[in-house]
């Protein structure tokens, strides 16, 4: 049955093609009107879908929620090993990597909301986003030069940590600084965390 085709397509890239149009649509209802309001009914009206379409790709508005999440993690952090892949010197790097997350993050602001707020109001994310840390850490952690491994550790859990409060304040509006200015000062931060004791 999902070999058939129609029109072209088949059952398969239909249900995927559904699947995206429903994250999409949980993208712009959680990047704008925060968790409130993300229901299932929200989201297949926002899709132009019905319910039933809903449940064929996710159990809950949770499961939802969590895709969505994960999605935009992923970009992000694909976004971080493709800026830093070109260089290896070190102010280079730090500069190319802060500048590829904000762009990601502030060129589409519903993607930092996303990421970096929804966590805090929505229990679905929240330990989600507690278990996506590690690994921006580790991806940081691959970048710093100095001291020994758990030096190293201890550091890019402390710069995620920075790091990602900074950009809260910027995207909820509490932190009124240029981009440019953003950007020089987190390049500054991950430079000077990273010096030689």
């Amino acid at each position: 049955m999902a070999g058939r085709s129609w029109a072209g397509t088949t059952l398969d890239d239909r249900k995927a093609a559904r699947r995206e149009q429903l994250v999409e649509a949980g993208l712009d209802l959680l990047g704008t009107q925060g968790s409130a309001g993300v229901s299932v009914r929200a989201v297949c009206r926002h899709a132009k879908l019905t319910e039933r379409y809903f449940y064929e790709s996710f159990t809950d508005r949770e499961d939802l929620v969590v895709a969505v999440y994960e999605h935009i993690g992923e970009q992000a952090r694909q976004a971080l090993v493709d800026a830093v892949s070109d260089t290896t010197e070190p102010a280079e790097r730090a500069k190319a990597a802060v500048r590829a997350f904000v762009e990601l993050m502030l060129d589409d602001p519903r993607k930092g909301r996303v990421l970096l707020l929804a966590p805090i109001t929505d229990p679905a994310l929240t330990t989600r986003g507690i278990a996506l840390l590690p690994s921006f850490a580790e991806l940081v952690s691959g970048q710093l030069s100095h001291g020994d491994a758990a030096t190293r550790q201890m550091t890019s859990i402390g710069l995620v940590g920075a790091l990602s409060n900074v950009f809260i304040a910027y995207l909820d509006g509490s932190l009124k600084v240029s981009r440019e200015r953003l950007i020089d000062h987190c390049v500054r931060l991950v430079l000077g965390a990273d010096r030689q004791p």
